[in-house]
Formats: C-alpha cells, sequence, structure tokens
C-alpha cells in the first residue's frame, strides 16, 4: 500500500481508503453487517488503513458498523475520518433534501454547522465510533445559515482538547476553503472526481497543489458505473438511488460502457479488473492524494486494495485521456 500526507497536519493515509457510505444502507440499498465488517477488516489486512464514514451514512448504522469492525486493532494503525454537518434529528439550518431512512420512512436531511451543534455531533460520532479521538474530521458540505469562521471555531477548538486531530472539509470550493483559512488550517478536501467527473481539475486543484493540501476524491468509480458491470435496462434494488444519476441514464450509460470497452484490453493486459484500472488512474491524476472506494464485503474490498499493484505508463495515461476527450455526456 502506499501512504500519503495529508496536507500539513502530519497525518498519513492509505491511498485507497475505505469509504463506509454503503454499508450505512442509505442510498445504496440494503447492506449486510456481517459482511460490511469482513470487508472493512480484510482491507486493513491488506495496508487500507483509513476508512471514510459520516454520521449521516444509515443515520449512525455506518459509524457503529465502522466502530464494531475496527474493535482489536490496534488504534494507532488506523486513521478514522468522518464528517457532520447532515442533521436528520434537528430541523435546521437549511433543508438539504428529502430522503427516506434504511426502513423507508420519510426523512428530512439539513445542513447545519452551528457551534454547539458541531460539538454535539463530534461526541456522538466517538461514542458510534467506539474511540476518544477522530483523525481527521470534516464539514459534509457547506452551511449557508452558519458563518463559516463559526463552524471553523467548533473544529479548532475540538482539535485543541485532542478530540480531532487534523479539521477538513468536504464539497467546498476554492473561495469556501480560503475563507474557512481565516480560521483553521484545512488538511484536506473531499470532492466528487472520477474520469466521467472532473470539473475540480479547472480551479480547485490548482489551489490545493500550490497550497499543500490534500484532495480526497470520492465516487472515483462514479458509484459503480465504471466497473463495467451496470449495462442499460440495469434494475436497481429499492432504495438504491443511483438509477436518478445521469451517468445511470440512456445514451451517458451506453457512452460510459462503450468507453470502458475500449480500456478492456489494458486493463487483461495487467491481469487487473476495470474498476483497479479506473483507481489507479485516479491516484496518478495532478492533485489526487487519496481514492475512497467502498466495499459490501471481503472480496470486493480486496480488489479495491489491490488497485494499487497496477501501473500507467504515460502513453497508457494518454491513451485514456485521449478516449475520454472523446466521450460526449449529457
Amino acid at each position: 500500500m502506499e501512504y500519503r500526507q495529508l496536507g500539513e497536519s502530519g497525518l498519513a493515509a492509505s491511498a485507497i481508503t475505505f469509504g463506509a457510505w454503503a454499508i450505512g444502507g442509505w442510498m445504496w440499498g440494503g447492506s449486510d453487517r456481517k459482511d460490511a465488517i469482513a470487508a472493512i477488516r480484510a482491507s486493513y489486512d491488506l495496508g487500507v488503513t483509513s476508512i471514510d464514514t459520516a454520521a449521516v451514512y444509515g443515520q449512525g448504522l455506518s459509524e457503529e458498523i465502522v466502530g464494531e469492525a475496527l474493535q482489536g486493532i490496534p488504534r494507532d494503525r488506523v486513521q478514522v475520518m468522518t464528517k457532520f454537518g447532515m442533521r436528520w434529528d434537528l430541523a435546521k439550518g437549511t433543508l438539504a433534501f428529502k430522503s427516506k431512512d434504511n426502513a423507508g420512512r420519510e426523512l428530512d436531511i439539513y445542513k447545519y454547522a452551528g457551534k454547539e451543534s458541531v460539538i454535539k455531533e463530534c461526541e456522538d460520532s466517538l461514542r458510534r465510533l467506539r474511540t476518544d479521538y477522530i483523525d481527521l474530521y470534516q464539514q459534509h458540505w457547506p452551511d449557508s445559515s452558519t458563518p463559516v469562521s463559526e463552524t471553523m471555531e467548533a473544529l479548532a477548538e475540538l482539535v485543541r482538547v485532542g478530540k480531532v486531530r487534523a479539521a477538513g472539509v468536504c464539497n467546498y470550493d476554492t473561495a469556501q476553503m480560503k475563507e474557512a483559512e481565516q480560521t483553521i488550517r484545512l488538511a484536506a478536501d473531499q470532492v466528487p472526481y472520477s474520469m466521467v467527473r472532473r470539473d475540480i481539475e479547472a480551479e480547485l486543484v490548482p489551489y490545493c497543489l500550490t497550497h499543500n493540501k490534500a484532495i480526497l476524491a470520492y465516487s472515483p468509480l462514479q458509484r459503480g458505473v465504471l466497473t463495467g458491470k451496470i449495462k442499460p435496462g440495469h434494475a436497481f434494488s429499492d432504495g438504491d438511488n443511483r438509477g436518478e444519476s445521469k451517468y445511470f441514464k440512456g445514451e451517458n450509460l451506453s457512452g460510459i460502457n462503450g468507453f470502458l470497452d475500449e480500456l478492456r484490453p489494458m486493463a487483461a493486459a495487467k491481469n487487473a479488473s476495470l474498476a483497479q484500472l479506473v483507481i489507479r488512474w485516479t491516484l496518478q491524476r495532478p492533485g489526487i492524494t487519496i481514492a475512497l472506494v467502498g466495499a459490501r464485503d471481503a472480496r470486493q474490498a480486496v480488489q479495491n486494495a489491490e488497485a494499487i499493484h497496477v501501473r500507467l505508463s504515460p502513453e497508457e495515461a494518454g491513451f485514456i485521456d485521449e478516449k475520454l476527450a472523446a466521450l460526449r455526456l449529457d
């Protein structure tokens, strides 16, 4: 495994980090708890020492599963990353969206990161994760109802008392990062990035490279579409909302599959899966520090971790970029 520094925080994380959104079940359909725990432990055995979760994933369920899975592993050998600022239990702040919980009940999710709320969320996450500190604590989404300085002051206080090692944000643009940095030194920004979603390359990547900020790329497989396993007409299970995404619809899905078919010979020559090729491509992109990849079971976890052994030559990376340039998505 490769390990990479998160900005100037002194915190290192595995280049492939276990993304624990799916194991919470929420918005991904059901997830078997035993399989999820086995996936986390199989990842750790192959050097994936970092795991990223969030309070809102399954409304606490994902954090609980992570906490259970990490029992028996020395705490200083893993990096636990989680997020705050998406409240389902408090009607305050800005309504982000309406959803359903894992039981199918209507659920309102609010973006709220007031200081007292951040402190409370941290305590709740520590309890669910069964730990006394969080390695990287991240604001999940910007909250227009709270001054950025107030949220960052809460993070700074948590760092001061030792409950958080490093502060991060998610889904922040460059201007928002600059504003946050007036109060606290950020280690990282976690943002969506994949072969078919590369908008951050225009401004955020250059900013983070210049200012030594880590970029944690989430959904590098674009929620599974870049595995090549989802074909037109695919039926998603109840509770799985991926079919609502443009990447899984009509001509877009057909075009992505056509692009992936052109990569299959390269993957086969490396004895790698398409997913492994995509993960390695992501990790070789300028400015990308970490690729967050989820797994529902140990088999998937092992496949993800072994992507670290794939290598792409400059010529191979150029071939991929050429094919991507020809891909047109609506």
